[in-house]
């Protein structure tokens, strides 16, 4: 069941199906003992065009904790460690998910220390070239001001590697960089620490965003 942005009725139940490749079962197959365990997505010296920030990794430990563990992957390039049980209980996350984009906004003002957030919804069920530009700009510019973008995502999208990733019950994810010009991202993704991050293109993320949205 999909709901747009505003309405805020379980936008996510934390990527009810999950795999890098085709739909699988539910997502707590993937989260091994060490899902906590943080890893490093180190940062280099990058030609114009490009930047990528440093992301202190960790995996969500259940199921449905996307939205927050997305939101501290997100604050872990600022330099942050938050408690994802703490970011779970200001964002009112369930087993069926955190509702929207909007309950995770207000935490990464809290936590930056300044309203440098805001909520952009992609009401439609695919992207237009518009929403994509408007997509790859924010991008762009939060990553260039060292934050990270949270999106809303659900279904599949293909990544450069030609990799699949299916959320088909909705995800959260974080964006911590891009390649020429924002054309190509970099995505940290808490569902698996075998793909804990991978780049795709801006329109396919755009479309992936597609009838949800974001917060950069």
């Amino acid at each position: 069941m999909r709901t747009d942005l505003i309405r805020k009725t379980a936008l996510t139940a934390a990527g009810l199906a999950f795999t890098t490749g085709a739909i699988a079962g539910p997502l707590t197959a993937a989260y091994a003992a060490d899902a906590r365990t943080p890893a490093s997505v180190q940062a280099e010296r990058r030609p114009a065009g490009e930047r990528e920030l440093t992301m202190d990794y960790q995996a969500q430990p259940n199921f449905y904790y996307c939205g927050p563990a997305a939101t501290r992957n997100a604050l872990s390039v600022q330099g942050k460690n938050i408690d994802v049980d703490a970011m779970a209980k200001q964002m009112r996350t369930t087993e069926a998910g955190t509702d929207s984009i909007n309950d995770i906004t207000p935490v990464l003002n809290k936590e930056t220390g300044r309203k440098a957030y805001e909520s952009t919804e992609i009401r439609s069920a695919k992207a237009d070239t518009k929403q994509t530009d408007e997509l790859r700009a924010d991008i762009v510019r939060t990553v260039d001001d060292g934050r990270a973008v949270v999106a809303n995502i659900a279904g599949t999208a293909t990544d450069t590697d030609g990799n699949t990733h299916s959320f088909e019950g909705g995800h959260y994810i974080s964006v911590i960089g891009y390649r020429d010009g924002g054309k190509t991202v970099t995505i940290g993704d808490s569902a698996n620490p075998n793909t804990a991050s991978y780049r795709m293109s801006v329109d396919n993320l755009a479309d992936w965003i597609a009838t949800r949205g974001y917060t950069s």
